[in-house]
């Protein structure tokens, strides 16, 4: 089973993502191909002596959508990375995809080189976010940012049986973020969504405040792609300033440098808990191969955890397991086999 990754997505790529496709192959003995610019990449990977040990190779594709460009822009590329890597996988050339570069572009490129599954209209990234006694799915975090109210009925209906199948969650609570907990709350979105969730066999428990995310209130959390992307970057914002905060309060007096070392072990649990890069990244619901998309500011650490968390979807049948639980919530009404690149 061989990982596409996309080498030149990601803030400080080739050298970041070699790094950790590198970390990957070599600790998890993955296969994996690295599509970007061939020069830039044979000598990012120069630098790693064993690297001719390692089932490593190389998709030239010497363009690349930039951050700072609109998603639509990889329409306009076909040797874009992204979308070279995403092609590769139709192609059955590789199981799955792993990138870090512009979501927008690679949700574009992924779901018109994938295709949707039968019954599924939008696709959705679903995100991991910590809550006091584990975790929950955060979703659509950011896929499609412009929604209706079916498109957040099949966005319940991706994550619930996402828990239910890779995270082993039975019956998934379902709760549809709002500005309150009363069904009459929210916009017409959220109240159009509340109205057809509510009549599905999903275990909805109605709206969830949004001081509720983190508590660990509900398993699965739905909201639009553009609340969801910054209910994220929000989280990633407050954590770096709590994280700032403490460090110069700490070095206020001796008396809390002190506190410090003897509470070091707990604070280094509390910084794992809320770090994405231990996580690696979120994968793209709703199609028909595995699409993972990491943070753009991933370490070479994050971007072997994204990595090694590709592969275990492809192994573990993600897109077939996802299929089955659509089918026992009523999401789909036949068969939808298609021999899917796992």
């Amino acid at each position: 089973m061989r990982i596409a990754v996309d080498a030149m997505g990601g803030d400080d790529a080739p050298r970041t993502v070699v790094h950790g496709a590198v970390a990957a192959a070599r600790e998890d003995g993955l296969a994996l191909t690295l599509v970007g610019a061939r020069a830039m990449l044979e000598d990012e990977l120069a630098r790693f002596p064993e690297v001719d040990s390692l089932s490593i190779a190389i998709l030239d594709a010497p363009d690349v959508v930039g951050m700072d460009e609109p998603a639509v822009a990889v329409r306009r590329r076909p040797r874009a990375s992204v979308r070279v890597a995403a092609e590769a996988v139709a192609a059955g050339e590789a199981a799955a995809l792993f990138t870090a570069g512009h979501s927008g572009a690679a949700v574009m490129a992924a779901y018109a080189a994938f295709g949707l599954l039968d019954g599924i209209e939008r696709p959705a990234i679903a995100a991991t976010i910590p809550t006091r006694d584990g975790a929950a799915i955060l979703v659509d975090a950011g896929a499609s940012v412009s929604c209706r109210p079916q498109h957040l009925l099949v966005f319940a209906r991706l994550g619930a049986a996402y828990a239910s199948a890779m995270l082993g969650i039975d019956r998934p609570r379902v709760g549809l973020l709002s500005n309150g907990e009363e069904a009459a709350k929210g916009t017409p979105l959220v109240r159009g969504a509340h109205a057809r969730i509510a009549e599905t066999r999903l275990h909805f428990i109605g709206n969830l405040d949004a001081s509720e995310l983190f508590t660990g209130a509900a398993d699965v959390i739905v909201c639009d792609g553009f609340t969801g992307n910054v209910v994220l970057k929000t989280s990633e914002g407050l954590v770096e300033a709590i994280d700032a905060l403490m460090a110069d309060e700490m070095a206020r007096s001796v008396t809390a440098q002190v506190g410090a070392v003897l509470t070091r072990g707990a604070l280094r649990r509390f910084r794992a808990r809320l770090d994405y890069s231990e996580y690696g990244g979120a994968p793209l619901l709703g199609l028909r191969h595995v699409c993972v998309i990491g943070h753009g500011r991933s370490s070479p650490k994050a971007i072997a955890t994204g990595v090694r968390l590709t592969a275990r979807f492809a192994r573990e049948r993600l897109v077939t397991r996802l299929e089955d639980g659509l089918r026992e919530t009523g999401a789909l009404r036949v068969s939808t086999s298609h021999g899917h690149a796992e």
